[in-house]
């Protein structure tokens, strides 16, 4: 499932506001380290990008 999600995401990560959506619907399908894993890979891939920095760090907070 992650990586199903991680293809997703990059395949989304034009649309900022599509982005967050599918973000936030993964992180509620994925338990315990898959999320960690998930997190760990959108920092690396996108934090760089100033639209994607805010959403992640929007949505993992929660977490």
């Amino acid at each position: 499932m992650l990586e199903y999600v991680k293809v997703i995401l990059q395949k989304v990560s034009f649309d900022t506001r599509l982005f967050e959506k599918e973000l936030k619907k993964s992180i509620t399908y994925l338990k315990g380290r898959e999320i960690d894993a998930l997190r760990e890979w959108c920092y690396r891939t996108f934090y760089a990008s100033e639209r994607h920095a805010e959403v992640l760090e929007g949505c993992f907070e929660l977490t």
